[in-house]
């Protein structure tokens, strides 16, 4: 059977720290902009960890 191949489009999206950890960038910031809040959109830009909960999922689909 063959090796499963990751997924790009995920690899792309998210970077792993040095201690391991997976770090994403927010969603909700693309596009419908004028109306959110300056401090929403600030808050926005800073990229977070993926949570707990889809951590494992997603080192599944990224095959590490």
């Amino acid at each position: 059977m063959p090796k499963m191949k990751s997924k790009r489009a995920l690899l792309k999206r998210i970077k792993r720290t040095g201690s391991g950890k997976l770090v994403r960038h927010s969603a909700y910031t693309s596009h419908l902009a004028p109306h959110k809040t300056h401090k929403q959109k600030r808050h926005l830009r800073k990229a977070s960890l993926v949570s707990k909960s889809d951590y494992k999922r997603i080192k599944y689909l990224i095959q590490d």
